[in-house]
C-alpha cells in the first residue's frame, strides 16, 4: 500500500509541478512553451502556496534519466496561429514562451555544472521541488545519515546570507573553497560592500578557533580608510571582524617629537634596501640615477658584509676607513667647488658644525691649507688632515638607526667617489638623493627598522595596517612594501600554511589609470601585484580586494578572481570591466547590477555551482566596520 501510495504521489506531485514543453533548442538556449494552466503567479500544492516559474527562477527539463538544469532569462507571449475554438476567451488564444538557458544537471541528489546532453523538443519541462532547489544551493559536500535522517557535512562552512528572492534560503559556501582563492567585491558607496568583506572573515574567524588555524594562516588587511579596526580605551575591546588581532594605527601627521611614541611596522633593513624600490623612492632615472643607486646598494650590502682582521664582521669600522679615505681624497682636490661640494656631504654625513672648519681654501695657489699653520707652509697634508674637526669626528660616527638615513650615508659616500673618479656628475645625481630625503621622515614615522621584531605577533594571524592618517606618499608605498616582503617570506616555507592580503579600496594601489606618479612606479607596483594574483595559488597565497572602482583597477587582477560578490554599481565602464572578466554571470544578472538594493550582491564563482542573489547578513554592531553614513539630523 505504501509503494501504490508514493507512486500516487509522485504522480500528483509531477502533475503539479510540470509547467511546459520544449519547443525549441538552439546550442545551449533553450525555448519553453508553458501550459496553459500555468501562468497564474503561484500554485497551490499540498496545501502551500508556492511561486510559479518566472524570470530569473530554475526549471527542470528532463530527458529519459538525465535532469537538465536551465535559468529562466526572459519570457514572451505569441499569438496561437491555428486555434479551433473561435467563441473561446482572447486570452486563452495567448501562448507564453520563457527564454532558458542551461548551465548545469543533476547526478543523483548532487547537482552538477557542465551539460551532458542537450534536451529534445517536447522534453517536459518541470519547477524544482523543495529537495532539489536545496541542493541546487548546496555549495559544500554533504553525506546522508541514515539513523539521524538528515545531511551533514564534514567541511568548515561559512553563512553569507540568504537568497534576495527566497529569504528561507540560507546559503551556506565551502571555506575551503572560497578562502583558497582570490576573492573580488565590487559595489559603489552605501551598497554593503564593506559589510560583505568583514561578514565573509567574521564568519571564518567564529568557525577556526584551533591552534593549528593561528599558526599556519596569517591575513593582512590593507585598510586606507582605517574600517575595520577602533584605538580602545581603558576597559573597550575592538571586536570588528573578530577579536584578538593586532591593529597598526600609521600616522604621518604627527610632529617630529611624536615619532618615538607612534606606532610603527617592524621591518629589516634589508626588505628596504631593494633596488627598485628605492629607485622609485628616488624618482630616479633609469640611465643615470639608478645605475648609481645599484652601485651604492652594491656598497651597502659589502660593507655589511665586510670582516676585520679576526675574522668578525665589523661593517661599522670599515665605512669609517672609507670616510678617512674619501674626506683625504677631497681636503687633496685642486677644484673648489667641486671640493666644497663633497665636503658638504661628508659634513651632513658627520653632522659637523660651522666650527668645525679649522681649514681654509686659498685662492691663490687652489689648494686646502690648516688655519692654524697659515699659508706659508703650503698644502694641506695627510697628518695636517688627521687633525681636522671634521676628520676626528669619523671615530665618534656610529650608524643611524634608521635604514634609509643609513643609506642616504651610503649615497653620499657613494657621490663622493663617483664624483671624484668623474663617474658621475653631482647635478645630475644629486636629484634623486634629495628626493629620497624629502620622504625620509614620513617613512621614520611609519616603519621600525631599529627592532628585531615581527609583523604578525605571537599567537596572532590577523593584522590591519589602518592607513586613515597617512599621507598619500604612504598609502601608495607601504602596501606595497609590506605585500611584498610577506610574499617573498612565504614563498620560502609555504607548505601547509597560507597567506592572505586583503585590500580594502583596492582601486587607491590597483590602479592601472593613474596619473599622480610614475610609470616606472606603477608598473612595479602593478607588476608586483599581478605576480601574486597569477602566481601566489602555487604558493597558497591569496589576495582579497574590495573596490568601488572595478573600471580602475588592472583587467589582469580582475581577470585572475575565483569567487566575485558584485553589489550595486552604477557606472557604466565598471558594469562593463566586470562583465568583460567574469565569465559566470549571465546576461539577466548584469542587467540587474545597477538596481540591487543595499546588502544584496551578485555571488558567483568557483565556490557557488551557480550565480546567485545573495542578501549578506548585516553583522552585529560590535563586529561591523566602522564604514556608515551619518545621520544628518543627530549632528545637526
Amino acid at each position: 500500500m505504501k509503494k501504490n501510495s508514493d507512486v500516487q504521489k509522485s504522480i500528483v506531485q509531477e502533475s503539479i509541478f510540470i509547467v511546459g514543453y520544449v519547443s525549441s533548442v538552439e546550442g545551449r538556449r533553450v525555448k519553453i512553451r508553458v501550459n496553459k494552466n500555468k501562468n497564474a503567479s503561484h500554485i497551490l500544492y499540498n496545501g502551500k502556496v508556492l511561486k510559479n516559474i518566472s524570470v530569473g527562477g530554475f526549471v527542470k527539463i528532463t530527458k529519459g534519466f538525465v535532469e537538465i538544469i536551465g535559468k529562466v532569462e526572459g519570457e514572451y507571449t505569441e499569438k496561437e496561429k491555428v486555434f479551433n475554438d473561435e467563441y473561446a476567451k482572447e486570452e486563452s488564444k495567448i501562448v507564453r514562451y520563457l527564454d532558458v538557458s542551461l548551465f548545469g544537471h543533476f547526478d543523483g541528489d548532487r547537482f552538477e555544472q557542465g551539460i551532458k546532453e542537450m534536451p529534445l523538443i517536447d522534453n517536459e519541462c518541470y519547477l524544482l521541488d523543495k529537495n532539489e532547489f536545496n541542493h541546487l544551493h548546496q555549495f559544500y559536500e554533504k553525506i546522508y545519515i541514515k539513523k539521524l535522517k538528515l545531511y551533514k557535512s564534514d567541511e568548515v562552512t561559512v553563512d553569507i546570507g540568504t537568497l534576495t528572492e527566497e529569504p528561507s534560503q540560507e546559503i551556506r559556501v565551502s571555506a575551503n573553497k572560497l578562502f583558497a582563492s582570490h576573492i573580488g567585491i565590487f559595489g559603489n558607496t552605501g551598497s554593503g560592500k564593506s559589510n560583505t568583506l568583514a561578514k565573509i572573515y567574521h564568519e571564518l574567524f567564529t568557525q577556526m578557533k584551533s591552534d593549528n588555524f593561528r599558526k599556519n594562516s596569517k591575513f593582512l588587511i590593507i585598510d586606507f580608510n582605517g574600517e575595520y579596526c577602533k584605538e580602545v580605551h581603558g576597559g573597550e575591546k575592538d571586536e570588528i571582524i573578530t577579536e584578538g588581532k593586532k591593529a597598526y594605527f600609521l600616522n604621518t601627521r604627527k610632529i617630529s617629537t611624536d615619532i618615538q611614541n607612534s606606532e610603527k611596522i617592524p621591518l629589516n633593513e634589508n626588505d628596504l634596501i631593494d633596488i627598485e624600490l628605492i629607485s622609485i623612492l628616488a624618482n630616479a632615472t633609469d640611465k643615470t640615477q639608478k645605475p648609481f643607486i645599484r652601485r651604492t646598494i652594491d656598497f651597502y650590502k659589502k660593507v655589511n658584509t665586510s670582516v676585520n682582521n679576526r675574522g668578525q664582521v665589523d661593517s661599522l669600522e670599515y665605512f669609517k676607513n672609507i670616510l678617512r679615505k674619501r674626506l683625504k681624497l677631497i681636503f687633496l682636490m685642486s677644484i673648489k667647488d667641486k671640493s666644497d661640494t663633497l665636503l658638504d656631504y661628508m659634513k651632513q654625513i658627520l653632522n659637523a658644525l660651522d666650527e668645525d672648519n679649522d681649514y681654509d681654501w686659498s685662492n691663490r695657489y687652489s689648494y686646502y691649507f690648516l688655519i692654524s699653520q697659515g699659508h706659508s707652509n703650503g698644502r694641506i697634508t695627510i697628518d695636517q688632515i688627521q687633525q681636522t674637526s671634521l676628520y676626528r669626528k669619523i671615530d665618534q660616527y656610529i650608524f643611524p638607526e634608521n635604514a634609509i638615513t643609513k643609506l642616504i650615508h651610503f649615497l653620499y659616500v657613494q657621490l663622493v667617489f663617483d664624483v671624484y673618479n668623474d663617474k658621475a656628475q653631482n647635478e645630475h645625481i644629486a636629484p634623486a638623493v634629495n628626493k629620497l630625503k624629502s620622504k625620509q621622515k614620513d617613512i621614520e614615522k611609519v616603519l621600525d627598522t631599529e627592532n628585531e621584531r615581527k609583523i604578525f605577533p605571537q599567537n596572532t594571524n590577523l593584522v590591519i595596517i589602518n592607513l586613515r592618517n597617512a599621507n598619500l606618499e604612504i598609502k601608495k608605498t607601504l602596501p606595497l612594501i609590506i605585500a611584498k616582503k610577506l610574499y617573498d617570506e612565504h614563498k620560502n616555507d609555504f607548505k601547509k600554511k597560507s597567506l592572505h592580503i586583503i585590500i580594502d579600496e583596492a582601486h587607491n594601489i590597483l590602479s592601472s589609470s593613474s596619473e599622480r606618479e610614475s610609470e616606472t612606479w606603477k608598473d612595479y607596483r602593478l607588476e608586483t601585484f599581478e605576480e601574486i594574483i597569477k602566481e601566489g595559488r602555487k604558493f597558497n597565497t591569496f589576495l582579497t580586494i574590495a573596490s568601488q572602482r572595478p573600471y580602475d583597477i588592472s583587467p589582469t587582477i580582475i581577470s585572475q578572481l575565483h569567487n566575485y560578490f558584485i553589489h550595486r554599481l552604477i557606472n557604466n565602464y565598471d558594469i562593463k570591466a566586470i562583465e568583460k572578466t567574469v565569465a559566470y554571470l549571465d546576461k539577466l544578472s548584469f542587467e540587474s547590477i545597477p538596481i540591487l538594493s543595499v546588502g544584496s550582491c551578485f555571488f558567483a564563482g568557483l565556490a557557488s555551482n551557480i550565480p546567485i542573489k545573495v542578501s549578506i547578513k548585516l553583522l552585529d554592531k560590535k563586529n561591523q566596520p566602522d564604514s556608515g553614513t551619518i545621520t544628518l539630523e543627530e549632528i545637526w
